[in-house]
């Protein structure tokens, strides 16, 4: 018998979020017929009798986690419904819908294992609220069978909680008990050490020891923050002599280490439990971030982390489990092979990790996403007005900090952060994420988004999956998507009209066939023009510039002039070769990065001179110094017109004084270079806007000084997307949409 009734449909991020339970009970409230079922593009919902104000409570009264794009309703003729309301199994596989990112452990699952019932001290303990979901996913729909936990059959009483409409833990994919789910152990020299774990594991740490603790999306290796010791034994088997070591404590703990602001806490305390960067007290070694002014902190976001610093009673490092460079080890076997060499014991589980996610960072003050990663992966960004009906594209990113963009259904989906690419590890983790998210969410591109730059492996790989697959290639200037990226974020519409983009970062080739990386550009999706620019210099020894801030300190202190003081701040290097590669152009390219600029600036103040042992140290360091300046001489760059000369600058530098002002006015004489000239534009009315990008844009004293003196003036800036090189590929993939479209 056909039956009349109404369809509605459920679009955004709503599976493995408690949803259909969700709707079951305001379906029971309503005494509605029907059933709810998850499928290919997300809730499918099928009702016999008044929907009332359901469409609406579907949006307004959503579970946590849950975020609604849109609610559909139709008119349906049904063959068949059930005498009741149901939740029935999810349809065919397919990805139209979002998935979701893990989450950290919520209160009530918090509660339970601190508390006396089943589940007290059980390191997997999850419900619908929380809990693994993208670490485990192997293919949609998101169902058990489609997880890391298919080979973990329910126990009685988990399947009854599972079955129970009523129950938090609903249709909870990851559910799991002491009885039946995944269990913890520690091992030393790949045998298991008898006893109770987490008393084993913080005896050890309290002794010193370093471990490889496995989390959601790879392991970590961690050890008593507070014991120098340890941190530098840490050091000196990671190679890893001076970058940041992240932190985990609890929330109580907090402010013994850090200044907790309240947005702090709140990013701190979201479901997708990121690194934060806050300001230091000082109260830990030294050695856990050399130079710095901030500590990269987290709280424990799994049950395991919880009950480990619950017993720990104290801070404790947590730096991804992996050799310097390398992506994140998952699997156990790797850990057992890879991580020996760094670790004295291993907390294993046996719960494999289906993709490996880094955790991700962020700074409140100014807001920014400085790594996408754990947490907020992979959730989708609408694309702005104008863009509705964009093909499907892939973008590949950049060679720095690589990172998959996927556009399909006017969303964009930012991949994870991968990585460096010259790295081999990191280059087959790139490919399979590549192949991962094209079969996770049946992405069938049209075309292929590239850098300009012909030697990236990204660009090389997007090339030949182009050739291979027949789609179209479409290469875009590193800086262009850099301002594509910033308006897509901010939703700027296709027809906006232009804007002055200030993109200061390490490097980008330029269509001139020198290296960008200072640039003013006056433009849209569509194109753009570079109005004004650092005066370029040689980056002598190519990628070696990179990497020794003395070589680029050599050629401004030449250009201005103070020869005599770069031999004397440099005695040791080979100033003579450098200065000869520089004169005849050999393998000295010429570049106008404002990255580099602040290397050079560094060098002169004795900063990471001779080498940096990690990518952006000198900046990094440089940052730090500034933010300790009382005073400063204000300095204002040579050139009125479209060439930008740092020369007073270094003019200054030579005559001396407090280190730290001098910092500081390096920061404020490139932000003022650029913002008054993106000022004129915008009082022209030839932009209607600046924007900010580029990785030197994570410098949150340049970024708080452009904001000053751009204060009214229309502003955009980056937060959700990082504004280095992982979020290049949202905005390749905007700009190859427009080309597309026109």
């Amino acid at each position: 018998m056909k039956e009349q009734g109404w369809q509605i449909r459920v679009r955004g991020q709503v599976q493995g979020v408690g949803f259909r339970p969700f709707v079951w009970q305001l379906a029971q409230a309503r005494g509605l017929r029907g059933a709810v079922l998850n499928d290919a593009e997300g809730v499918l919902i099928r009702v016999l009798g008044p929907v009332g104000d359901l469409p609406e409570a579907l949006k307004t009264q959503a579970p946590p986690l849950a975020r609604v794009d849109a609610v559909e309703v139709s008119v349906a003729v049904f063959e068949a419904l059930p005498n009741r309301f149901e939740i029935i199994a999810s349809g065919e596989p397919g990805a139209e819908t979002r998935v979701t990112p893990d989450a950290a452990t919520c209160p009530a699952c918090l509660e339970e294992i601190r508390g006396h019932g089943r589940r007290r001290g059980y390191a997997f303990t999850n419900c619908t609220h929380c809990g693994p979901r993208f670490t485990i996913l192997q293919s949609l729909p998101y169902d058990r069978a489609r997880t890391t936990m298919a080979p973990f059959e329910m126990c009685p009483e988990c399947r009854a909680e599972y079955e129970n409409p009523a129950d938090r833990r609903f249709h909870a994919q990851p559910i799991a008990c002491p009885t039946c789910g995944p269990r913890i152990w520690l091992e030393v020299g790949g045998q298991e050490v008898p006893g109770d774990t987490l008393a084993l594991a913080v005896a050890r740490l309290h002794a010193g020891e370093v471990l490889a603790i496995k989390g959601l999306g790879g392991f970590h290796l961690a050890c008593d923050a507070a014991n120098p010791r340890a941190v530098a034994e840490l050091r000196a088997r990671k190679r890893r002599p001076a970058k940041p070591f992240a932190l985990m404590c609890r929330e109580g703990d907090l402010a013994q280490i850090v200044t907790v602001s309240p947005q702090a806490l709140s990013a701190l305390k979201d479901p997708a439990a990121p690194i934060v960067l806050m300001p230091t007290l000082g109260t830990l070694p030294a050695n856990v971030a050399p130079g710095m002014t901030e500590l990269g902190v987290m709280l424990p976001y799994t049950p395991l982390h919880h009950l480990l610093l619950d017993a720990f009673q104290g801070v404790l490092v947590m730096t991804s489990g992996n050799l310097s460079g390398e992506p994140q080890v998952v699997g156990n076997d790797e850990a057992r092979e890879k991580l020996a060499p760094f670790a004295d014991a291993f907390v294993m589980h046996d719960r494999a990790i289906a993709r490996r996610l880094d955790d991700s960072v962020l700074r409140v003050d100014p807001p920014m996403v400085l790594r996408r990663a754990r947490g907020q992966v992979p959730g989708t960004l609408p694309l702005p007005p104008g863009f509705e009906d964009a093909p499907q594209i892939v973008a590949c990113g950049g060679q720095m900090k690589a990172a998959l963009c996927l556009i399909k259904n006017g969303q964009a989906l930012l991949g994870h952060h991968l990585g460096e690419l010259d790295e081999a590890l990191t280059w087959e983790a790139y490919l399979q994420a590549d192949a991962d998210y094209a079969a996770l969410f049946d992405h069938q591109p049209q075309a292929v988004a590239v850098d300009l730059h012909p030697d990236f492996r990204a660009s090389r790989h997007g090339a030949e999956r182009a050739e291979r697959e027949g789609l179209q290639l479409i290469e875009v200037q590193h800086h262009h998507a850099h301002l594509a990226a910033v308006l897509g974020e901010n939703l700027w519409p296709r027809d906006g009209g232009k804007v002055a983009g200030i993109i200061l970062d390490g490097l980008g080739l330029g269509p001139d066939g020198t290296v960008w990386g200072g640039e003013l550009l006056l433009g849209d999706y569509a194109g753009f023009e570079r109005r004004a620019w650092l005066k370029p210099a040689p980056l002598i020894g190519g990628d070696r510039a990179q990497m020794e801030p003395w070589r680029n300190a050599l050629v401004r202190l030449d250009a201005a002039g103070l020869s005599d003081w770069a031999d004397a701040l440099f005695p040791k290097a080979p100033r003579e070769i450098a200065r000869q590669m520089a004169a005849k152009g050999v393998n000295a390219p010429l570049s106008s990065s404002a990255g580099r600029l602040f290397d050079a600036v560094a060098g002169c103040l004795g900063l990471c001179a001779a080498g940096q042992s990690y990518e952006g140290e000198a900046a990094m360091r440089l940052e730090a110094l500034a933010a300790r300046a009382e005073a400063s001489p204000q300095i204002r760059f040579a050139g009125e017109g479209a060439e930008i000369d740092p020369a007073p600058l270094f003019l200054q530098l030579a005559e001396g004084g407090d280190a730290a002002g001098l910092a500081y006015a390096a920061h404020e004489a490139l932000a003022e270079a650029f913002a008054v000239r993106a000022r004129a534009f915008v009082q022209s009315g030839a932009a209607q806007a600046v924007a900010l990008s580029g990785g030197v844009f994570q410098n949150a004293l340049m970024s708080q000084l452009m904001a000053e003196k751009l204060f009214d003036i229309p502003l955009l800036t980056q937060r959700q997307i990082p504004a280095n090189d992982g979020g290049l590929a949202f905005g390749q993939a905007l700009v190859a949409a427009t080309k597309l479209e026109t």
